[in-house]
C-alpha cells in the first residue's frame, strides 16, 4: 500500500508540475492600477486595464452582477445586442435549381452569428448527418448568414426563419417566410411557345395578304409626283435657230 501511495503522490506531483510549467510558459498577465473605483451616480467613470505577455490579445470588458455576467466592451467598441435580422427568401424555387437565402443585421457588436430554422426546427450545419434533414442538400454559413440549396428538392418547401446571436442580449429572430419548391412548368412553357408561333403566323399571313392586294405597289406609285415630257427636235437647216423642244414640269 505504501508503495502504491507513493506512486500516486509522484504522479500527482508530476501532473501538477506540468500544469504549472504550462501556465508559466504563457507568461500572460492582466492588471489594473485602480482595482477599486468609486464614482458618484450620473458621473463618468474611467476604468483602466493593462496586460502583458500576449502576442495577439482580444480585450473584452464584462460586467458581473451576482451569477450574471454581461459583455460590455468588445474590440474597443461598446457592445450592442443584435437587431431584428433582414432576410431575403424566394417565395418559390424550381426543383433541381439553386436557391440562395440570406440573413443579416448591422447593429450587433460583436458581430452576430446566424442560425436558420425550418418550420420552427433549427437546421444543422451538416444536413446528411441529421435524419430530419437528410433529404435536403444545402450549405449553411453561420458567419455570413447565407443558406444555399443546391439543388432544391421537394422536401425544401416550408417556412424559414433566421436568428441572430452575438452573446449579448437576447437572440432575435426574423419573420417567417414560406418558400415553395415546385416542378418546372413544362406545360406552361409549351403553351407560351405555341401562342408565340400562332401570333407570328398571323403576322406573316397579314403581310402576304397585303402584297397580294397590291397595297405595297400602290404605296410605291404614290411617291412619284412629278412628270417630264420631252419631244425630239425636228430637222432644221444650217444657220436656222429656233426653239424646237419644250419641257413641261
Amino acid at each position: 500500500m505504501g508503495t502504491e501511495a507513493r506512486a500516486g503522490r509522484r504522479q500527482l506531483l508530476v501532473f501538477t508540475s506540468v500544469v504549472l510549467s504550462s501556465l508559466a510558459l504563457g507568461r500572460g498577465a492582466v492588471y489594473t492600477s485602480e482595482p477599486d473605483v468609486r464614482v458618484p451616480e450620473d458621473k463618468p467613470a474611467k476604468l483602466s486595464c493593462s496586460y502583458s505577455g500576449f502576442s495577439n490579445p482580444r480585450v473584452e470588458w464584462k460586467f458581473a452582477h451576482g451569477d450574471i455576467t454581461s459583455l460590455v466592451c468588445y474590440k474597443n467598441k461598446i457592445t450592442v445586442p443584435p437587431s431584428k435580422p433582414t432576410v431575403h427568401i424566394p417565395s418559390s424555387a424550381t426543383i433541381g435549381s439553386r436557391a440562395v437565402l440570406t440573413c443579416s443585421e448591422k447593429d450587433g457588436s460583436p458581430p452576430s452569428e446566424y442560425y436558420w430554422f425550418k418550420d420552427g426546427v433549427r437546421m444543422p450545419l451538416e444536413p446528411k448527418g441529421n435524419r430530419a434533414f437528410s433529404n435536403s442538400s444545402y450549405s449553411l454559413n453561420e458567419k455570413t448568414g447565407e443558406l444555399v440549396f443546391d439543388p432544391v428538392s421537394a422536401w425544401d418547401t416550408g417556412e424559414y426563419t433566421c436568428e441572430a446571436r452575438n452573446g449579448y442580449g437576447m437572440p432575435v429572430r426574423s419573420e417567417a417566410v414560406r418558400m415553395e419548391a415546385a416542378e418546372l412548368n413544362v406545360g406552361g412553357i409549351v403553351a407560351a411557345v405555341l401562342v408565340t408561333l400562332i401570333l407570328l403566323g398571323f403576322l406573316i399571313l397579314g403581310i402576304w395578304f397585303a402584297y397580294r392586294r397590291g397595297y405595297f405597289d400602290r404605296t410605291k406609285k404614290g411617291t412619284s409626283s412629278k412628270k417630264v415630257i420631252y419631244s425630239q427636235p425636228a430637222a432644221r437647216s444650217e444657220g436656222e435657230f429656233r426653239q424646237t423642244s419644250s419641257f413641261l414640269v
